[in-house]
């Protein structure tokens, strides 16, 4: 366990600020009046997200690999990062849906079939917590290696 102290705290401090961010994005309004803007305004967590990955591989470089990492080291530790992640994922949404915003699905449904962008019947299969928490977890485990693969190879050091 002592070997990925470093990709656990960097997961538990993304998964706290994924919920303030989702926090932020309530109280801007973007799941409710303004649900329209959530699906672009969402994505600029992704700057977030990257700021955590580089600062988390650079830690572990510094730390663990005495300032010295291969591209391999630092993509395994991000790698570990992002499975860490996508098991939070789930449990996140959870509180999400269920504390922060209770009302998002339902104020998605809404918007995408009375702008008739969905049939009801499919959107209540696509915007739902299930669906969300599978979702959540895929992308946080596959953007997340992605992720890990670049800046590990811009923070590699011989």
């Amino acid at each position: 366990m002592k070997k990925f102290k470093i990709e656990v705290k960097w997961a538990i401090i993304f998964t706290l600020i994924f919920l303030a961010w989702m926090s932020f994005e309530q109280l801007m309004g973007w799941h409710g009046e303004s649900i329209e803007k959530e699906a672009i305004y969402t994505n600029l967590f992704g700057i977030l997200a990257i700021i955590i990955y580089v600062i988390e591989i650079r830690e572990k470089r510094e730390e663990y690999y005495n300032g010295n990492m291969n591209w391999q080291q630092g993509f395994l530790s991000g790698s570990i990062l992002s499975v860490i992640i996508a098991a939070f994922m789930p449990f996140v949404q959870f509180v999400v849906h269920t504390f922060i915003s209770p009302d998002f699905f339902k104020n998605l449904i809404d918007y995408n079939v009375s702008n008739d962008l969905m049939k009801t019947d499919i959107a209540e299969q696509y915007f739902n917590l299930s669906t969300y928490m599978f979702q959540s977890a895929f992308f946080a485990l596959s953007a997340g290696i992605v992720t890990a693969a670049i800046v590990a190879l811009i923070l590699k050091k011989k």
